[in-house]
């Protein structure tokens, strides 16, 4: 049997609840205060059978005072029964609840005529006639009308049979999405502990269960289930639900707090919208003005973030952010409505469009740009857009599916379509780790490096090539080493730079040197030349250079780069490139046997002083060509072939 929500809507003392009580047999009034000023105040439930559809009824008040309950039993509904007196017509909260049903995205409905039965033939034609006028161009426009009365049974039946009709044609929703109920009501059993209550939006729940309790963060265990006062071992969406809890005290918990699939929803402060003003409102939406925000059942002090002008007027639509007082939870798409405190009056709503955003400001037309994507799109367009948004930050499905309006089994093709089309890239930053990033923000990343190796160059002119960690160094939000290093490396492999393991350039890039710099260093190439394991020492060349001292460094690194020499201390003592060669052959051939060498035989096989045996020998060690063990070295990386 399947399970939809019916929700009533109406003015005060227009007969909701007794239309209720006819249909079920259920007074929805719970509370003594209920029953004593014969109103209804909070929430009250029913269930009603209609054979292939089982529809759980939420009744809620219509006195405005008590709009704020009515907003948060509306969530969830799969169809409206809009109740009208035929003795009172349209009155003030018939239109309040109906522009609250229609910003809340209702696509199905009815209408029930009550107390016919206190009114002539002629006076309910004419009532008609005004509901048909008030519905025009709502969801309700061409809906079935029903003439009803509590206390005589007229139309009861014809009211039931019309419900089944319509609960038959909603289309069905898959139980496989994440699970999710608002809370709305929280109580103690005896003997059971914390027991909540709400309606079932998506996915199912089951007993034993773990369910995340939001915004809190905190899992707690499902200790039983209730559906309509009978005890089940699950219960599917669409269905009115009273989850038994473990791990919880019912005090801590209250009405606008949510249960969902755990790691599904993300609690936020900052949401992006797309919203609509009531035509109804009295006044324009108001930029930075403050506002109730109504959300699932959860209702938070917002302020308004206009991203199109200074107001929005009655009736108009556009794009908004609102900053809450405190976290709430929501996913793509979910209908929301925003009500005035004072005086409190519903004055827009609209479709959650970023359930977790960031501020976005007004001349960023790329986060405006997203907002369009997300608000017209199709589930591919969608996804894209929400990878986008996501950059570097890590994401699962759950998160797209959350963020994008995606069903669970729409993911997984979405996000293969993706990496098919070159529109998702899987980006290698380490062995054993893998970022997914959207081609449009790789490649802002790409360039944003390419610039920065430039900018380097210009520091450097002299120098052919920069370091990759002084590419880190300028790009101080990517504090990631290996994600700087993987662009690199993707960027060498495309040929827009030539990079070593520790170095990298722009391609076809040459030092800019100055004639006199040439010269300069001509002479300090020369100067190491055919000086064996005794070459001059950079304090020396300092000395020899004069006036043109403070470039010697720069130029010995540069003869370093291009392969001339070899850097056996950085900035204090390099060899010339075939010494170095001949340094390497010399040591591996001595050690191959497994023998090892202390500093004198060193010192002795290269036929130097200690001066550079030293050094040369940490030169080694570093190189990995030798491992140092106390006062000795051994071979650390044996070749076939002699090295170099």
């Amino acid at each position: 049997m399947r399970d939809l929500i019916l929700g009533t809507a109406g003015h005060i003392d227009h007969g909701k609840t007794s239309l209720v009580r006819a249909l079920t047999g259920v007074d929805t009034d719970r509370l003594p205060a209920e029953k004593q000023r014969g109103i209804t105040i909070d929430l009250g439930f029913a269930a009603l059978d209609l054979g292939e559809v089982r529809i759980g009824l939420v009744d809620v008040p219509g006195h405005e005072r008590f709009i704020r309950n009515m907003l948060a039993g509306a969530t969830g509904f799969d169809l409206a029964l809009l109740v009208i007196a035929a003795d009172d017509s349209v009155m003030p909260q018939t239109r309040e609840h109906l522009e609250i049903l229609r910003l809340l995205g209702l696509r199905s409905g009815l209408i029930a005529l009550t107390k016919c039965d206190m009114a002539s033939e002629d006076w309910l034609d004419l009532v008609e006639e005004d509901v048909r006028t008030l519905v025009a161009g709502t969801f309700l426009e061409g809906a079935p009308i029903v003439r009803t009365s509590a206390v005589t049974g007229l139309g009861i039946e014809e009211l039931r049979s019309t419900l089944a009709t319509l609960a038959s044609a909603i289309p069905s929703v898959s139980t496989e999405a994440p699970f999710r109920m608002a809370i709305d009501r929280c109580f103690t059993v005896a003997g059971h502990g914390t027991v909540v209550t709400g309606t079932i939006v998506s996915g199912a729940v089951s007993v034993g269960d773990e369910l995340e309790w939001l915004p809190e963060g905190r899992r707690l265990r499902v200790r039983g289930l209730h559906r309509h006062a009978q005890a089940v071992d699950r219960i599917d969406r669409g269905a009115r639900a009273a989850i038994n809890l473990a791990g919880v005290h019912h005090s801590e918990i209250h009405r606008g707090q949510e249960l969902a699939t755990p790691g599904f929803l993300r609690p936020s402060v900052v949401l992006s919208a797309a919203l609509r003003a009531s035509a109804e409102a009295p006044r324009p939406l108001r930029h930075r003005a403050r506002y109730r925000l109504h959300l699932g059942t959860a209702e938070v002090t917002a302020s308004l973030s206009l991203l199109d002008g200074p107001e929005l007027a009655p009736g108009q639509e556009g794009f908004a952010q609102f900053f809450l007082g405190e976290p709430v939870v929501a996913e793509y798409g979910q209908p929301f409505v925003i009500r005035e405190e004072s005086p409190p009056w519903t004055v827009g709503g609209g479709q959650i469009l970023q359930p977790v955003a960031k501020r976005i400001r007004r001349k960023d037309l790329r986060d405006r740009e997203r907002l369009e994507q997300l608000h017209r799109g199709d589930p591919i367009e969608r996804a894209s857009a929400v990878m986008g948004s996501y950059q570097l930050e890590p994401w699962s499905n759950l998160d797209l599916a959350r963020d994008a309006g995606l069903d669970p089994d729409e993911v997984d093709r979405v996000v293969a379509e993706a990496r098919s089309s070159g529109e998702l890239i899987d980006l290698p930053v380490g062995p054993r780790r893998t970022i997914r990033i959207v081609r449009s923000h790789l490649e802002t990343l790409e360039d944003r490096v390419v610039r920065a190796v430039g900018r380097l160059h210009e520091r450097n002119p002299r120098l052919s090539s920069v370091r990759r960690s002084s590419v880190l160094g300028t790009l101080s939000d990517l504090k990631s080493e290996s994600l700087v290093g993987a662009v690199i490396d993707r960027l060498a492999k495309t040929g827009r730079l030539v990079a070593t393991d520790r170095t990298v350039a722009l391609a076809g890039y040459q030092p800019q040197l100055t004639q006199a710099e040439r010269r300069l260093k001509t002479e300090l190439l020369d100067a190491h030349r055919g000086t064996g394991f005794a070459p001059p020492m950079v304090a020396e060349l300092l000395d020899r250079a004069g006036n043109r001292r403070e470039i010697v460094p720069e130029l010995l690194d540069l003869l370093a780069e291009e392969g001339h020499l070899a850097a056996v201390e950085p900035r204090a003592l390099y060899l010339d490139a075939d010494t170095d060669v001949q340094l390497k052959r010399l040591v591996s051939d001595r050690l191959r046997d497994g023998s090892t060498i202390s500093m004198a035989e060193l010192r002795d096989l290269l036929g130097t002083s200690r001066k550079y045996a030293v050094p040369i020998g940490e030169y080694l060690d570093r190189i990995g060509l030798t491992i140092r063990d106390g006062d000795l070295r051994r071979l650390g990386a044996v070749t076939e072939e002699p090295v170099g």
